[in-house]
């Protein structure tokens, strides 16, 4: 079996053109989720104070959504969504093993960030049919939160799961709750646990709710 360095080599190899760019990778999925929610601000007026009831709500369901996507098209191949089981179990728990999680090379960032079109093709697909359940039931108004608030989601999740993958002696990763954070996410990385603990990204509220946490201090290998 290869060696995580000879995947991640390979991986490389296939995957990343010598014409990818970290940093325009970020700043298109940051431009894509700031872009929503300057969308949804400037069509929102005179926010009604019940219409703020779905931030929350939204919240909660982007955390399930989370949860429930990684527990299981992410981790088990269903039909049609085999794409996805292949780029996150196949690659990205190939190339980000519990032993070595942290970036070695810029362009590692394509191992962990949404392409693009990926964020597009979600949006679209999962976002719009909600916006206009939303806009019939309710208001616009609510409806341009539930974007707004989805979006600052996406950049949440992309944000944390990065930091999860810089070296461990970052201070970010010193701080006390990412530190917490990152430990947990470490956890899911190792392949005895990968399918059974730890499948929210970001806050663990789903992962409390199903009973699926790791102990609290794990066995070295």
């Amino acid at each position: 079996m290869q060696s995580t360095s000879e995947f991640r080599h390979d991986y490389r190899q296939r995957n990343i053109s010598r014409h990818y760019r970290a940093h325009w990778h970020i700043a298109l999925n940051m431009a894509i989720g700031i872009g929503f929610i300057t969308l949804a601000v400037l069509q929102s007026n005179n926010i009604q104070p019940l219409e703020w009831l779905v931030v929350p709500f939204t919240f909660l369901y982007a955390n399930l959504a989370e949860y429930l996507g990684h527990r299981y098209p992410m981790h088990r191949p269903f039909p049609g969504l085999k794409l996805i089981y292949q780029r996150h179990a196949r690659e990205h728990h190939r190339f980000f093993t519990a032993e070595q999680m942290a970036f070695e090379q810029a362009c590692d960032v394509k191992a962990v960030l949404f392409p693009p079109s990926l964020v597009l093709f979600f949006a679209g697909v999962f976002g719009v049919p909600i916006w206009w359940l939303i806009s019939w039931l309710w208001s616009d108004n609510a409806a341009w939160l539930f974007t707004a608030t989805g979006a600052a989601y996406f950049l949440n999740y992309e944000l944390l799961h990065s930091i999860y993958h810089l070296p461990e002696q970052s201070r970010i990763r010193q701080l006390p709750l990412i530190k917490r954070m990152s430990y947990w996410h470490t956890a899911h990385h190792r392949p005895e646990l990968m399918t059974h603990c730890h499948f929210n990204i970001t806050y663990p509220i789903f992962d409390y709710l199903f009973g699926t946490r790791a102990p609290k201090e794990l066995p070295h290998n």
